[in-house]
């Protein structure tokens, strides 16, 4: 990989923000596309290339001359209630720049083109309520808003394989870090004493380092073997009310007032499910793949980012 750029989509989110330093480390250079590249610059140093598109339409000259892609971009899911413009918004930002990223592969003469594409996708591709059965990649995509634009979302990365492109698609879990994500938005309540279970607690939570994504992508862009859907979640799945209990013993707080579930409802509409769904998530593949997790148990996890 070190011979040639690897283009990155939605670069200075959580994912991107960890992943750009690692590729550095390793002599990558890094093509970044991004909606305001000066920012970009001004963020990610001197070690990227800070390249603008609209968040939808993927130009070929990002692309032309790339050893690879990792396509994170996508806007938020948890920003309020799933009113039509956001689910739109979600929608375009996922599936069409997905559907863009795929032609214009397409477009390009085979010695141009990158040979492999990691595309993010999640855990919302399972849907639904699944109690304690263990989910592998092999589970089919459940119900509801999230699990259909997973599916399409998986379908339009899966096109870029008629070029010629190993395609990897990397159902993420609840990524942790402290920087962004639900972890960050869990800290302030808990550090308050005002943490507590979402719903019964009793439902399975899917979770992940956001460094074992980040592996997870670099030996998805290494591996020849890594085709096709890999859960990126850690091997210890754990139920809500333990990953409270730990998260509180951490940092020396109780955590006994539990977050209604018609609350949640209420909050988030549809997309409550993702935190009141019970999903057993594993990581079949990438453990037979020989990946290594750097934090397999939330212990572990917690310990690293508190």
């Amino acid at each position: 990989m070190e011979a040639k750029p690897v283009l990155v989509t939605g670069a200075t989110g959580l994912v991107g923000g960890r992943l750009l330093p690692s590729l550095g480390k390793r002599g990558v250079r890094v093509r970044a596309l991004t909606r305001d590249p000066e920012r970009a610059r001004r963020r990610l140093g001197a070690g990227a290339e800070a390249l603008g598109w609209d968040g939808i339409e993927v130009p070929e000259a990002a692309l032309r001359g790339a050893g690879a892609v990792v396509h994170l971009a996508g806007e938020p899911i948890f920003g309020g209630l799933p009113s039509a413009a956001r689910r739109e918004r979600i929608r375009a930002s996922r599936v069409l720049s997905t559907e863009s990223l795929g032609a214009a592969l397409g477009r390009l003469a085979e010695a141009e083109r990158p040979r492999v594409l990691v595309c993010a996708s999640a855990v919302g591709w399972y849907g639904g309520d699944h109690g304690d059965a263990e989910l592998d990649e092999s589970a089919p995509a459940g119900a509801g808003f999230l699990a259909e634009l997973c599916r399409d979302w998986e379908e339009a990365a899966a096109r870029a394989e008629r070029h010629g492109v190993r395609v990897v698609r990397l159902r993420i879990g609840v990524a942790l870090a402290r920087e962004g994500g639900a972890l960050a938005l869990m800290l302030r309540p808990f550090r308050l004493g005002l943490g507590g279970p979402l719903g019964s607690g009793r439902q399975w939570m899917p979770w992940v380092h956001v460094d074992d994504v980040v592996g997870l992508i670099l030996f998805a862009l290494d591996a020849d073997a890594a085709l096709g859907p890999i859960n990126a979640v850690a091997p210890e799945p754990v139920r809500n009310r333990e990953l409270t209990r730990l998260l509180a013993a951490k940092l020396g707080r109780p955590a006994f007032l539990p977050v209604p579930a018609f609350a949640l409802r209420a909050a988030l509409g549809e997309i409550a499910g993702e935190l009141l769904d019970s999903r057993r998530v594993v990581p079949r593949r990438a453990q037979a793949l020989g990946y290594r997790f750097a934090h397999p148990t939330l212990a572990s996890a917690l310990d690293a980012e508190l």
